[in-house]
């Protein structure tokens, strides 16, 4: 009959269910190795690579925010500690702290930013007179006459819209202000919130390692985050140096009518590595000289004395806590830092270096003399 007729695909020695059911013997499994299945998963790899690199570069802004708050709260951290050690809880010192940052921002915003902008608007209205003294170099009037340098920055200078065109118009000039707005108004209060959980933080991170090589790692955490602290915090204290010192000269010099607005601009610059300190002092000297001779010769052997004391007296005190970086990583770093996130590239880029390599004496180099 015609049940009693053997399949002849099926295998009398199978018991997979497939084969009893009718359906045929399973064929041998899919090679791992064969050519198709490497493609489909190096495409698969290569999609999700590149949908992760959008996901990135969309959320660049918000990461760079929290890289930046970070690094704040790290700086601020150390002026914490100072108020531990006479006493006060930590809950209180963060609570002061951050009242004192805070004010500091309302002075500034309330106090400073008005004469700023006074003072800015007043350079802006002197400078097609300081061009015009300038043309009495014969040297300077011939590159003139040849490029018609002066005349271009006269005219860049003296229209009122150039700062709007440079951001394109007044709508997008709105924007950006709004913008830089949002953000410095983020980074406080996420600044606010890493320096009030910033222990916890600390020992959130710490937990993530091994137990049997937790201790050492928090070691050199606790290493790397003093250090980060002790850069960031002494590089604004310095700056701050800078800038008062530059307010008492110019007052001194005869230049009140600019100091503030001057001030601030070296305060600025001089946390910019290497370089800031020098930018600051060529833009004083350089309006000191269109003022008048002798304040631009002052104004140079006042910054030629300066940089003196800072680079041998305030910056050995101050950042003797952080790591030494050298001359060379510094300025590898601060270029690098550039590249990738302009000034504020630069300015995270060497603390951010003095970390990995403090990481690489005590992980990597001691690991290699072991041996």
């Amino acid at each position: 009959m015609a049940q009693d007729r053997p399949r002849l695909d099926a295998d009398p020695g199978s018991s997979d269910p497939a084969a009893e059911a009718g359906l045929g013997v399973p064929g041998k499994p899919f090679s791992r190795r064969a050519p198709y299945l490497w493609g489909l998963l190096a495409g698969l790899g290569l999609v999700t690579a590149i949908a992760l690199g959008r996901a990135l570069e969309t959320v660049g802004g918000a990461i760079f925010e929290v890289v930046v708050s970070m690094f704040i709260a790290a700086g601020l951290n150390p002026l914490v500690r100072w108020f531990e050690r006479r006493g006060m809880r930590r809950n209180y010192a963060v609570l002061v702290v951050t009242l004192l940052v805070l004010a500091v921002l309302a002075l500034f915003l309330v106090a400073l930013v008005p004469v700023i902008a006074e003072q800015v608007t007043r350079i802006t209205d002197n400078a097609p007179g300081w061009l015009n003294s300038l043309q009495s170099n014969k040297s300077i009037q011939k590159l003139n006459d040849d490029y018609h340098i002066i005349g271009k920055i006269k005219a860049y200078v003296a229209d009122g819209h150039f700062v709007s065109s440079l951001f394109g118009g007044v709508l997008g000039f709105g924007l950006k202000v709004l913008g830089a707005i949002f953000n410095t108004i983020v980074i406080v209060v996420l600044t606010l919130y890493f320096l009030a959980g910033y222990e916890d933080i600390k020992k959130s991170l710490y937990r993530l390692a091994p137990a049997s090589r937790r201790e050492r790692v928090t070691l050199l955490g606790e290493r790397v985050f003093d250090g980060i602290g002790g850069y960031v915090s002494g590089a604004f204290v310095i700056a701050l140096c800078a800038g008062l010192s530059t307010l008492v000269f110019l007052f001194i010099a005869g230049m009140g009518q600019y100091a503030v607005a001057l001030a601030f601009v070296v305060m600025v610059t001089d946390v910019i590595p290497m370089i800031g300190a020098t930018i600051g002092a060529v833009i004083v000297s350089a309006i000191g000289f269109a003022t008048s001779p002798g304040i631009g010769i002052a104004c140079v052997v006042f910054y030629i004395v300066y940089q003196q004391v800072e680079n041998y007296l305030i910056y050995p005190r101050i950042m003797s806590r952080s790591v030494d970086v050298p001359g060379a990583v510094t300025v590898i770093a601060a270029l690098i830092g550039a590249s990738l996130l302009g000034v504020a590239g630069a300015l995270l880029a060497v603390p951010a270096a003095a970390a990995i390599l403090m990481l690489v004496r005590e992980v990597f180099i001691r690991a290699q003399d072991e041996r």
